[in-house]
């Protein structure tokens, strides 16, 4: 049925916008650029006005700081605890007790999962990826468990099921959210996030273990001298500089050798280590407990909107006190604790910087972000992308599967430029817009471009994303690497997104 919507210069100057982003994550290249210039040529075209234009380059990428700046916070003050709890070597405790159960191979390949998959929930990949390659990874290949297979492992679980649910931290879902204008019932679409990167990382995994089965070997001291001799990847600097994201970058930054060389601990400190070692990981389980409880005993409160963020960034910097005050002592804490949220806030920014103009332009779609970004009243602003898709209604298959795949493979383009996280304000405004005509629920189709995009970009299946930092630890080949994970991977993310339509549609 054809649509009454009168489509303005604005609309295609939106839409001309849109795929020249698309187009240009193709390319691998960042969106900055074009994310600011689409902002100013719709702003121009909808107002008239070029000075008008130019001020929505800075009020665009402010009204996203201004709705995106609980994440920052969340992530300033994960990353504060961790540099915290380095210092008495709590990171590592919290991995060793995994490594007494590592007698073969399959027990390798399962131990390495759920490490990996552990800490990355509560810290993110980046630091979980050094972490578990320098404490881990060598007991696995002495138990027989092949470099490529472990690399897979750490992956899947790291940069796959953890960052792709990201249900600890919030960040993922909290941009898909807050683009798709359902940012009050964010726990919905990390529900959903968070079962179907169970279901991409369980199919994925379960392709792993199978197809690398034939490679796993008995236990010997002698594979461990092999991996050690072996040089790392004589690539990895080449692909990385073929990518213009940091990802690497930062994840290159965090991935030093001080999990191999500790300096020793006084008797004190260790039994300090110890403690936070176990506090830690207690206190951020009964955060999931807390968030978990209302599904199941209705007549409890339910954490809204950001409070769940708020309540994992509170728990983080008391513990960051906590840890900072054993380590240093109560007068050294006060001048420390401010130095970890310093570095937490330069991560932060370094991380997800770039996305504030991103997000500033695709929020521009919708009428709600316009207004504020504009200072217009809501009833006086027009909603693009929504009279976009309205008009092209028409053209949009009536079959939920096809919607589905299609939201899915957006998710997948806008994870080539090795990211992740830049293609999410893009994904949650396509499910927004798309919800109405199709009739899926749109939690269900921010969900499945969020798994799109970070399984791609975060990155399993780019070579010029944070996976380098797996394939230069395990010393496997970057593009052996990617090889490996493509068909595991695809399989789960078209499984988890038949899946999200049959029981979430």
């Amino acid at each position: 049925m054809q649509s009454d919507v009168v489509l303005s210069a604005a609309h295609w100057a939106y839409l001309i916008s849109v795929l020249v982003i698309i187009v240009t994550m193709m390319f691998r290249a960042n969106v900055v650029v074009p994310s600011v210039i689409g902002t100013l040529a719709v702003v121009t075209a909808m107002t008239g006005s070029p000075i008008q234009g130019l001020i929505s380059i800075f009020s665009a990428s402010f009204v996203a700081a201004k709705e995106l700046f609980n994440i920052f916070l969340v992530i300033t003050f994960m990353t504060a605890l961790l540099n915290s709890l380095k210092r008495l070597e709590a990171d590592v405790k919290m991995v060793a007790p995994f490594r007494k159960v590592m007698v073969n191979s399959a027990s390798s390949f399962l131990m390495i999962a759920a490490a990996t998959y552990f800490i990355s929930l509560f810290f993110w990949p980046t630091p979980a990826v050094p972490l578990v390659s320098a404490i881990l990874l060598p007991a696995a290949i002495a138990a027989g468990l092949p470099p490529l297979a472990g690399a897979m492992v750490i992956a899947i679980c790291g940069q796959g099921m953890a960052l792709s649910s990201d249900y600890i931290i919030g960040v993922a879902p909290g941009i898909s959210a807050k683009a798709a204008g359902v940012g009050a019932d964010v726990a919905v679409l990390a529900d959903r996030a968070l079962v179907l990167s169970w279901i991409t990382g369980g199919v994925a995994l379960v392709l792993a273990f199978v197809t690398m089965r034939r490679y796993f070997k008995p236990a010997s001291s002698r594979l461990l001298d092999e991996w050690m001799r072996r040089a790392p990847d004589s690539t990895l600097d080449e692909v990385e500089s073929q990518g213009t994201y940091d990802k690497a970058e930062i994840a290159r930054g965090t991935a030093g050798n001080e999990h191999t060389q500790h300096a020793g601990l006084t008797p004190k400190e260790e039994r300090y280590s110890r403690i936070l070692a176990v506090i830690t990981p207690l206190a951020f389980l009964t955060v999931i407990g807390i968030m978990l409880l209302p599904r199941f005993i209705p007549s409890l409160p339910v954490l809204r909107g950001g409070d769940a963020a708020g309540l994992v960034g509170g728990v983080a910097f008391i513990l960051m006190m906590i840890a900072t005050c054993m380590a240093e002592g109560p007068r050294r804490m006060l001048d420390t604790c401010p130095d970890h949220m310093t570095d937490g806030f330069v991560f932060a920014f370094r991380a997800m910087g770039s996305v504030l103009p991103i997000a500033g332009f695709f929020f521009l779609g919708a009428s709600e972000a316009t207004s504020a970004i504009l200072g217009t009243p809501l009833d006086q602003t027009p909603s693009l992308l929504f009279e976009l898709i309205s008009a092209g209604q028409h053209l949009i298959p009536d079959n939920h599967f096809l919607v589905a795949f299609g939201v899915l493979l957006v998710g997948v383009i806008s994870g080539i430029d090795g990211s992740g996280f830049s293609g999410l304000p893009l994904t949650g405004t396509l499910a927004s817009a798309l919800s109405p005509v199709s009739g899926l629920d749109v939690e269900t189709l921010a969900a499945v471009g969020q798994i799109g995009a970070i399984w791609t970009g975060g990155g399993t299946l780019i070579a010029w994303s944070s996976l380098i930092a797996v394939a230069g630890f395990a010393r496997v080949h970057i593009l052996d690497l990617v090889r490996a994970l493509t068909v595991p991977v695809l399989a789960g993310m078209g499984t988890a997104t038949v899946c999200a339509v049959l029981v979430f549609g």
